[in-house]
């Protein structure tokens, strides 16, 4: 049994503060004053705060002996010099040294009691506005109450990143109402894991067989499995997770799903005679995107006079002989409302939708280019020679934080202009996005959706370009023609080979593609790392940030991050000129590439050059770090021609991006891509894997490692099953 001691006294520095959660390193003043080292979890710690910790010593075989937190308790600081040490330490938003000594210099002791009892007081000292001191205020009593909640939470061992949802939320009540009900916390505003929370219920007395308790491993079921691309679960399936997921009772979950089908919180559905579940959201898309898709598929739009003729002209303007089915396709946009074009590379897309485009053009058509990802949008208008934006900018996203959902500006009240919109990369929509897009298209606006339905299917949930070609009843143009140009690249010929489940040429060196024999993940990722710092740039003239690592997994030795710790210790190494800062187990520093991991619809950027403003940072966008500035606590990234200031506690948003999933690649291409070819999880060594990640790059492709793996790729065509309902749906009437 470990002796516990108590120690009282104040924090002298702080040495390490991950926000995350809540483990901290400090420099802590005794009574007796001795300084030493407290290690544990001590979330929100702030400069000069006085603690009484109960915990243990311990030696570290680095560090030496440090004093590890097991409790603590926080003390208010005492009198006006604790007061002004505590607020010069910017614990406080709002305040810094200068201010904290003029306020302690007007209020002395009752400092604390002004900024909280009478904070328009705070007013009377110079340079503080009124607005300002009831920013203070707020501050203030945010801090503190954000500080009670965060202990009571990880005492009871939930997540510390609950606490800023919850008191949002709840403010000063937000401890009392998960107390009420403690599933709460596993709705999709908050993500709490289910074990958690429940664990915690039930050590508030919820019984096994409670309506909350059922009812939250129900819809938690269905929520965590939309991260698995279903839409919808069938009824059965669901019941019996949800009652192996809490121990209990089939039948008694089934008695909650029809509570919550009552309640309007699951919808009940019927597909093909089977009974099947879907969150109301869900059901909502789908059903609607499957009446947009059938009522424009039937209905003919009006071409212009002399259609083929006006084709004839583009070819003759451009220089170009459309193949037949290019032609078609190109027909085909003018008199289809709503029309699929599909192939792989090589086929000519982009010619095409530049001849479509020409075409609209001579119609008087204003037409809007779209992509979902910030890196596809900018790729299609490069191709296009025009401007091109994500959907979500399209629509004119904005994040509601009362909600905590995405909400669109444009939509059946307030439609897009355009009278055609064409979206590329269309394998990645999801199904919310897709009923968002067609929400906001004015009656007789024209829609050409261009995809590869090879590549991996969207992150979000749903099916959706796979289903509406697969259904066969949207017109769809599938170009197959690999033009002579393409045949001579050995990306294009490779990547048909293992779509067609052949093996790729390997052998060449002579070429775009080649492979490296590397059989263990230590050569894999020393090659790959020699790769990228000196061979490419060396040897071909392909600098290092024209070069993207992929893998097909994040963990092993040859994974996302082992490989990202090795690329950013070779490509940018610690500088004293380099600022830097730790989050989790992430190393940010000053040059870094990184990556935006998750929507945020909230966050504020600014162009480069010009006044331009807006709003979002979008899943997949990659940029480089151009500052981190820890006194005001700010990383700013770069991202093409935007700025985004990010405050420290949002850097879980962001990892580094020397090196990523094939997965996150989707959407973008990179003049070189180097793919290491290592032994993982088998669900993620599938051709479709392989394929995407090969069709990523331009000019140069080259695979690091087991040829066995590739083997094993390209001999694995297992699509991981999407419960979908949109292809049943359409062909319901077919």
């Amino acid at each position: 049994m470990t002796n516990q001691e108590i120690i009282r006294g104040a924090v002298a520095a702080i040495l390490y503060q991950n926000e995350a959660n809540g483990y901290t390193v400090i420099r802590f003043t005794t009574e007796n004053q001795q300084t030493i080292t407290v290690v544990g979890t001590i979330p929100m710690c702030s400069l000069g705060e006085r603690l009484v910790i109960t915990g243990h010593w311990e030696t570290h075989a680095a560090h030496g002996q440090q004093f590890r937190a097991e409790f603590l308790e926080r003390l208010m600081p005492d009198g006006a010099m604790e007061i002004q040490k505590y607020l010069s330490s910017r614990a406080i938003r709002g305040i810094g040294p200068k201010t904290a000594a003029r306020i302690v210099e007007r209020f002395g002791d009752q400092t604390f009691a002004v900024m909280e009892e009478s904070p328009e007081r705070l007013a009377e000292v110079p340079g503080i506005s009124f607005k300002k001191a009831m920013e203070i205020s707020e501050n203030f009593q945010k801090q503190f109450g954000m500080r009670k909640l965060l202990e009571y939470l990880m005492a009871h061992g939930l997540p510390a990143d609950l606490a800023m949802p919850l008191y949002k939320s709840y403010g000063e009540l937000a401890r009392e109402a998960i107390q009420d009900d403690p599933y709460l916390l596993t709705e999709e505003f908050f993500g709490a894991e289910f074990s958690a929370v429940d664990a915690f219920a039930v050590s508030m007395g919820v019984e096994a067989e409670d309506l909350r308790r059922m009812e939250a491993a129900t819809l938690y079921t269905m929520r965590h499995n939309l991260g698995n691309g279903h839409t919808f679960l069938p009824a059965d399936k669901l019941r019996d997770a949800a009652a192996a997921m809490i121990s209990v009772r089939s039948d008694a979950v089934e008695e909650a799903m029809d509570n919550l089908h009552e309640t309007g919180r699951m919808v009940l559905d019927t597909l093909r005679g089977k009974r099947v579940c879907y969150l109301p959201e869900y059901y909502e898309a789908e059903t609607f995107v499957a009446r947009w898709m059938m009522e424009h598929a039937d209905a003919a739009a009006v071409p212009p006079a002399h259609l083929r003729q006006i084709v004839r002209a583009i070819e003759t303007d451009s220089g170009i002989t459309y193949a037949k089915d290019q032609f078609d396709a190109i027909l085909d946009a003018a008199g289809h409302s709503v029309m699929l074009l599909t192939g792989g590379p090589g086929t000519g897309k982009t010619t095409t939708v530049n001849g479509i485009l020409s075409l609209f053009d001579r119609m008087d058509l204003k037409t809007e280019l779209a992509a979902p990802t910030g890196r596809a949008a900018k790729r299609l208008g490069e191709l296009c020679g025009r401007e091109a934006s994500t959907i979500h900018r399209l629509l004119e996203s904005q994040y509601d934080p009362d909600s905590g959902k995405l909400q669109f500006t444009r939509d059946e009240s307030e439609p897009l202009r355009a009278g055609a919109v064409i979206v590329d990369e269309t394998s990645m929509v999801d199904i919310l996005l897709m009923e968002a897009l067609l929400r906001a298209l004015k009656p007789g606006c024209r829609l050409i959706l261009v995809g590869d339905p090879d590549q991996l299917p969207s992150v979000g949930a749903g099916n959706l370009f796979s289903d509406l070609i697969r259904s066969g009843r949207i017109p769809t143009i599938r170009l197959t023609e690999i033009f002579r140009q393409a045949q001579e690249s050995l990306i294009v010929m490779n990547a048909h080979s293992i779509n067609r489940g052949q093996l790729p040429e390997m052998q060449r060196t002579d070429r775009d593609f080649f492979t490296i024999v590397r059989r263990d993940n230590t050569s894999i990722v020393e090659t790959i790392t020699d790769l990228c710092v000196r061979r490419l740039p060396q040897n071909m003239g392909i600098p290092a940030d024209q070069i993207q690592v992929l893998s097909p997994t994040r963990r092993t030795e040859a994974g996302t991050e082992a490989l990202n710790a090795r690329l950013q210790a070779a490509l940018n190494p610690p500088s004293p000129e380099k600022q830097e800062r730790k989050y989790g187990k992430i190393l940010f520093r000053e040059g870094d590439r990184v990556m935006q991991i998750r929507n945020n619809y909230d966050i504020m950027w600014r162009k480069i050059q010009g006044f331009g403003l807006g709003a979002g940072v979008f899943n997949g966008d990659v940029g480089t770090i151009q500052s981190i500035d820890s006194a005001e606590e700010i990383m700013t990234v770069v991202f093409d021609d935007k700025i985004v200031e990010y405050s420290f506690d949002l850097l879980g948003q962001l990892e580094l991006a020397y090196a990523m999933t094939v997965h996150k690649s989707q959407g973008s291409e990179y003049r070189a891509v180097i793919l290491a070819a290592c032994h993982a999880n088998p669900y993620l060594l599938t051709r479709s894997i392989l394929y995407t990640a090969v069709t990523r790059a331009r000019e140069l492709l080259i695979i690091v490692g087991d040829p066995n793996v590739i083997v094993q790729m390209v001999e694995t065509n297992r699509q991981s099953r999407r419960y979908s309902g949109l292809k049943i749906r359409l062909q319901k009437d077919g």
